[in-house]
């Protein structure tokens, strides 16, 4: 018998609990089921809890053992991921959603994805690893320097920004603990830019739409260093 548990809207904080694998995939016309294994560790997975898989928000569907889950993955899913084309037996980097009360370590992710970028250049500097990403030219305006991008899963710090590039550093740390000592040249990722910064640049939007804007609310941001 199934007993499923309700969630509301799932948030993450881009900070990978295991590097999973993806065992299985499973077509159902143009969606797909996908069957992961990973050690997230703590409470047993319940049903109808939410994981992030590469940055994804995926529904778990069935427990085939304690560490291996399925979800369905539905067409538009897999054609605005890279979920579509992660081959059986690649890793992925995973994240259970963040529970109340719990510490928040790196920055609040929803796990809808904006956009795929790519890798295109990277190089060590000193222990750490230098990666320069692409975004797509529509989401460039909401990637700031010192800011926030979920990539593949992972909060980061923004270093630089050039264009619709920017660029990061992985220190060890990270690249021990998620799927990311495997990146190369043309590796395409999963991107979430920072929900402060689209609420942000959508309030600008309406303030250019309407009269009065409400200059008040953004001397605070100003002030506070967002704008």
């Amino acid at each position: 018998e199934r007993v499923f548990t309700t969630y509301a809207t799932s948030m993450f904080t881009g900070l990978v609990q295991a590097k999973g694998t993806l065992v299985r995939r499973t077509e159902k016309g143009a969606d797909a089921r996908l069957a992961v294994k990973g050690a997230l560790g703590g409470e047993p997975l319940a049903l109808g809890e939410s994981i992030s898989v590469d940055g994804v928000c995926l529904t778990v569907d069935v427990i085939v053992d304690p560490e291996t889950f399925e979800v369905d993955a539905s067409s538009e899913t897999l054609a605005k991921t890279t979920l579509g084309s992660i081959p059986v037996l690649g890793t992925v980097n995973l994240e259970r959603a963040l529970a109340v009360g719990q510490r928040l370590g790196g920055h609040l992710v929803s796990g809808h994805v904006d956009g795929v970028g790519r890798v295109v250049e990277k190089a060590h500097v000193g222990e750490s690893l230098k990666v320069t990403f692409e975004a797509p030219h529509e989401l460039a305006r909401f990637i700031a320097q010192k800011g926030s991008v979920c990539v593949s899963g992972v909060s980061l710090t923004v270093n630089n920004v050039e264009r619709n590039r920017f660029d990061v550093m992985l220190i060890p740390h990270t690249l021990e603990k998620t799927t990311f000592a495997a990146l190369d040249v043309g590796t395409r990722v999963n991107l979430e830019v920072d929900v402060l910064a689209r609420y942000v640049a959508r309030l600008l939007e309406a303030d250019k739409e309407e009269a009065a804007p409400d200059s008040r609310f953004l001397d605070r941001l100003r002030a506070s260093g967002v704008l």
